[in-house]
């Protein structure tokens, strides 16, 4: 059984699925570090510092006018957090259109150290066409 096991981690897919993992955590680390810290930013700038973040909707319990969402939390109340949802949603598109270029840049860098694809050479006539002709030019003699 250890041997079965030995043999099924030194599968390449597997291996190559485990790097895959790996860098996608770290990948995962830098986009939302990119988006959280680099775009947001710039987006709160433009839409005038613009959060839903604490917007929500008490569905049971006492809560303040005014209360930060946490504290809502904190102090028991049932809360509708559509706010937190719409934010999600919105960093959401930000990191799929920021993966979305980098996949697009990363394609383009490809394509070009492949090089230029090679042309196919016009296909000439085929074997049916050169009997055709064969035969054509065999009854006129």
């Amino acid at each position: 059984m250890l041997s079965e096991f030995k043999d099924f981690i030194a599968k390449g897919n597997v291996m190559d699925m485990a790097v895959g993992i790996i860098i996608g955590a770290a990948f995962t680390a830098i986009v939302t570090s990119l988006v959280a810290d680099l775009i947001n930013p710039i987006i709160g700038l433009v839409s005038g510092g613009v959060d839903f973040t604490n917007n929500y909707v008490t569905l049971a319990g006492e809560v303040a006018e005014g209360t930060s969402l946490e504290a809502a939390r904190e102090a028991g109340a049932n809360v509708f957090a559509w706010g937190s949802f719409v934010m999600a949603v919105i960093n959401f598109l930000i990191i799929a259109f920021v993966v979305f270029m980098l996949v697009r840049y990363v394609n383009k860098v490809k394509a070009m150290a492949e090089g230029p694809a090679e042309e196919e050479a016009p296909a000439g006539p085929s074997e049916v066409d050169l009997l055709t002709e064969i035969r054509d030019q065999l009854a006129k003699s």
